[in-house]
């Protein structure tokens, strides 16, 4: 008999180089690493019977913390990688995608499950707040890339909006998750939920959140940056294992004090970019922060697929999959153009963000959250809907993020040279 123990080390042992490699690996290929992770997870659960099943619902507690740390040190990489100042006018298209495109989102995903799957008030919202989010895990693809010295470069918008919306829609998913876990508890009436909701989870919470990550993020730039003593001052030490400590302060304080961790850790990651943007110690951080990502990447996706191989879509019907494929395929798209129409992205980069709303990881601890706190009917199906659009998400962006956006990249080129030409052509014109 196999040793599943001894698979297991394997198996882990095998990620961990996957993860170094595969980045390099793939290059330009039409697929994504997480396709991998997922495709290996799958073969392994279902050639290898002995081997646990990894149910989400049975290990629910596991699958929370697991995700929940994923995510956070993503959230770190995300912000410390965003090379543009804060400013109004500057996220003006992550602006219009939290306050349009992701109420949007919500409710579209919410009336489909109520309508179209009979799901209850508190199971229909929960659906839409846990669908609704983009995830900053899976986007690889579609992000920025590593942090500049350069603090005038500029970014591309795509890839910056996408980041940003990852980054801090959890801001607009959590109060929702919150309300769904409150209407299964008490009932629908307004009375009975609404005052607490408004004051503790939407004010309250995000306030918290955006004060501890800014607050965290000032001191810790300080003792990256300024402090005269070289003893003190971290970046002189180059260690990247500091972002760790970045990523868990700021979310422990703001958890403590009731307030969204995963806004807080984005926030100061932010902050600390700001501090001062052309020191190469922001690479260092970042490069730290990815590795531990990939590998949790990793993990996860292995027993994500584990967890397909042995079931987890077997309780769902032809409605579940339509409404699944119509929240990537038509919730997402539409709401996304509408967010934008009228900002400053052209078209093509209206459609591309549109399109490239990934979901992952965020979305399955938003189901782990919800269902260890709340009083839901139908877990399982909410687990297997929500593990469906995350699956068609990998693949479906997947498969398309590498042409697409190398498609986007080569007409952003040529405009560029155009641009070029015209102004070169303008300076050698006699006056």
């Amino acid at each position: 008999m196999i040793d599943g123990a001894g698979v297991a080390f394997a198996a882990v042992g095998l990620a961990t180089l996957a993860a170094a490699l595969l980045p390099r690996l793939l290059g330009r290929v039409p697929m994504s690493m997480p396709m991998v992770f997922l495709g290996a997870g799958v073969l392994a659960f279902a050639l290898i019977p002995n081997l646990p099943t990894p149910s989400p619902i049975e290990y629910g507690e596991l699958t929370l913390h697991i995700t929940e740390i994923c995510v956070i040190i993503s959230l770190m990489g995300a912000g410390l990688a965003i090379n543009r100042r804060l400013g109004r006018r500057s996220w003006a298209s992550t602006w219009r995608l939290l306050a349009i495109t992701m109420p949007l989102s919500i409710l579209g995903v919410a009336l489909l499950g109520w309508g179209a799957l009979g799901l209850g008030v508190a199971g229909a919202l929960l659906l839409g707040a846990v669908l609704a989010p983009t995830d900053p895990v899976l986007a690889t693809e579609v992000q920025v890339g590593e942090p500049t010295e350069d603090p005038d470069e500029p970014e591309d918008e795509a890839r910056f909006a996408l980041t940003s919306e990852a980054g801090l829609n959890d801001a607009l998913a959590f109060p929702f998750v919150y309300a769904a876990i409150a209407i299964s508890a008490v009932g629908v009436a307004p009375q009975d939920w609404l005052g607490e909701w408004v004051l503790l989870d939407v004010l309250w919470r995000l306030v918290a959140g955006c004060a501890v990550g800014l607050g965290t993020g000032w001191l810790l730039g300080k003792l990256f940056f300024s402090v005269s003593s070289d003893r003190l001052r971290l970046a002189e030490h180059a260690e990247g294992f500091v972002a760790l400590a970045a990523t868990f302060l700021a979310y422990g304080v703001a958890e403590v004090i009731e307030g969204y961790g995963f806004v807080a850790v984005f926030v100061c990651a932010v902050a600390i970019r700001g501090s001062e943007r052309s020191h190469g110690y922001h690479r260092i951080l970042h490069r730290f922060v990815e590795q531990i990502e990939r590998l949790l990447t990793a993990l996860i996706l292995i027993l994500l697929g584990g967890a397909v191989a042995r079931g987890l879509f077997a309780e769902l019907t032809l409605p579940d999959v339509l409404v699944a494929l119509a929240v990537l395929l038509v919730v997402r798209p539409l709401a996304g153009w509408i967010g934008l129409a009228f900002g400053r992205t052209g078209l093509r980069e209206r459609g591309v963000i549109s399109f490239f709303g990934v979901r992952g990881i965020g979305s399955l601890y938003y189901v782990a959250y919800a269902l260890a706190n709340g009083a839901f009917e139908g877990g399982e199906r909410i687990w297997g809907i929500t593990g469906l659009v995350v699956v068609a998400s990998i693949v479906i962006h997947g498969i398309s993020a590498t042409p697409v956006m190398t498609l986007l990249d080569r007409k952003r080129e040529r405009v560029a040279k155009q641009q070029t030409g015209e102004t070169d052509a303008a300076a050698a014109t006699p006056v």
